[in-house]
């Protein structure tokens, strides 16, 4: 079960992927596991060498005691620091953001995907939209 972000892909050319590992409790591991969360909307922050992400969206564990997480809290991100390193120096530089973009399981753990993109012009939509319109309609097409 993974979940993906696919505005990020249209909205950013990623430029590197790095997988991070991520501090969870109990009841948000089991909700997606269930698949009740979402990333569309999550940004990813460096604040004094630490990174998390911000507004990822984590439902509510319905069958979890009354001590439930909050749905949109900061949560910490694991990654080495020659990692957070070059993510550091990738973002001071002019047009480069960190976004997430799918989260998935790897050996019981929870896993984020992040990118390194920089911002796409709306030239460069255009052409990602005409590029899809063409591979759809020659996939649908018969060769003889």
């Amino acid at each position: 079960m993974e979940i993906k972000n696919k505005k990020a892909y249209f909205n950013y050319f990623i430029e590197k992927e790095i997988e991070a590992g991520l501090v969870l409790v109990g009841s948000e591991i089991k909700s997606i596991r269930n698949g009740k969360c979402n990333i569309n909307d999550a940004y990813i922050r460096i604040k004094n060498k630490e990174v998390s992400i911000i507004n990822m969206f984590i439902d509510t564990y319905n069958e979890a005691s009354i001590n439930n997480h909050e749905v949109t809290r900061e949560r910490k991100l694991l990654l080495h620091k020659k990692e957070i390193k070059t993510l550091l120096e990738k973002v001071k530089q002019e047009g480069y953001t960190i976004v997430p973009l799918k989260l998935y399981f790897k050996k019981d753990y929870a896993k984020l995907l992040i990118g390194i993109g920089k911002g796409k012009k709306i030239y460069d939509k255009r052409e990602t939209i005409k590029k899809r319109d063409l591979e759809r309609t020659n996939k649908g097409a018969w060769s003889i």
